[in-house]
């Protein structure tokens, strides 16, 4: 698989200086951390999940999170498990009809050149971590992990011990995806407690633990809080230095940090709007762009392309989405500009070893070598999965190629 994979060969030569690397479930763990991208939620329940899974995946989608957790009843726990077992071996039934998937080493391709994307069961108990990976049987070979919900280091460890014995007894690779969301995180007197334990339990699963993911609506839910549509996640003070405290502790660039995924957007529908736009008009005055422009603005979206670049801005990579409505600006926003590759490779030439400051081939930059290496390296990481754009080419063309399914 590969994102934008889902666009024709000759409209990604047009975008794209690189062109996005392919990549299966069984690449580096470095390089999945990366690629997640918008990682979409849906309820283990859907009766057609399998054929979601594969509509979503030819729309663009290269992460999912099929979930038995805070989007389903509780009553309804054991129909999803049964429901998610049987939708897993419709998957792998279609995956031996037809080659490779992405819980092979091939290609990633499902029937009728479907990609299949990663694929995560967030849970609720240790013990379905075991169960479920015991109850799917072969299908197994779909799966990439699984998302562990309020993650502690006391609660944690039994998680990643539970994720230990499944790969144990299905002798593959399985990786986590810790959820920062516990009121013990948030509040003041116990975070740096929590933060430290985490930190020394996520230290010991390294090589299994693929990404953290932040539950800012659980942060929310602690204070009674819910922000607007026209508000990102850094306008909640409250939240947003429980992210910055976490990228602090487990974000590091020296190689201790994990990736950290970006909050929940959960809006996806018109609203009555408070507030200007957020999306200057200048970047969508060529052809129909102001049409994507006003739809846009029209379903919130102008709040969601703030709140990525705040998520790069402040150490995040990907998000988490519950609409796919959301993938493509995520993805769009994702692709390295050509500005920012040249300054990374002009920042790691071999010729710069020694340091120094040097001005941007772009002559509006300073490029200080040893400052700006972490910089370079994480984002010559991004280039690698998501593409360099050509230089006349901004997030307007590759936002409105990424809704052409």
């Amino acid at each position: 698989m590969r994102h934008f994979g889902h666009i024709s060969p000759a409209a990604r030569e047009g975008l794209f200086h690189r062109e996005p690397s392919t990549f299966t479930a069984e690449s580096p763990a470095k390089m999945l951390s990366v690629a997640l991208g918008a990682t979409l939620y849906s309820p283990a329940t859907r009766p057609s999940l399998a054929e979601d899974v594969l509509k979503q995946a030819a729309r663009g989608v290269v992460s999912m999170v099929l979930c038995l957790e805070d989007s389903i009843d509780d009553a309804e726990v054991t129909d999803a498990e049964a429901n998610l077992i049987r939708q897993f071996a419709a998957l792998a039934a279609r995956d031996a009809a037809s080659g490779p998937t992405a819980g092979s080493t091939g290609d990633a391709q499902g029937e009728a050149g479907e990609d299949v994307p990663l694929l995560f069961i967030r849970v609720r108990e240790p013990a379905q971590i075991t169960d479920l990976v015991h109850r799917l049987g072969d299908s197994v070979r779909m799966l990439s992990g699984f998302v562990l919900p309020k993650f502690t280091e006391e609660r944690g460890r039994h998680f990643l011990e539970a994720l230990a014995e499944a790969e144990t007894a299905c002798g593959r690779r399985l990786f986590a995806m810790p959820v920062l969301e516990s009121p013990e995180l948030l509040h003041l007197e116990t975070r740096g407690d929590i933060l430290r334990g985490i930190a020394r339990s996520v230290d010991k699963y390294r090589d299994r633990v693929l990404a953290l993911r932040l539950g800012v609506t659980d942060f929310c839910s602690a204070y009674g809080l819910r922000r607007a549509p026209d508000m990102t996640a850094y306008d909640v003070h409250i939240v947003a230095s429980v992210i910055a405290d976490v990228v602090n502790v487990l974000g590091r660039a020296d190689g201790t940090g994990f990736t950290i995924t970006g909050p929940v957007w959960e809006y996806f529908r018109r609203q009555e709007r408070m507030f200007k736009p957020q999306l200057r008009r200048s970047p969508f005055l060529e052809g129909r762009a102001e049409e994507l422009r006003t739809a846009l603005i029209e379903h919130d979206m102008d709040g969601l392309l703030r709140e990525i670049e705040l998520d790069r801005a402040n150490g995040l990579l990907g998000k988490t989405c519950i609409h796919p409505s959301h993938v493509a600006p995520v993805h769009a926003l994702s692709v390295v500009s050509h500005e920012e590759f040249t300054d990374a490779q002009d920042i790691l030439s071999p010729e710069r070893g020694g340091g120094g400051v040097l001005r941007s081939a772009y002559t509006n930059k300073m490029n200080e070598v040893k400052p700006h290496r972490a910089w370079a390296e994480r984002t010559l990481q991004r280039a690698e999965v998501f593409g360099v754009a050509r230089e006349d080419v901004g997030f307007v063309d590759l936002l409105a190629a990424g809704l052409t399914n």
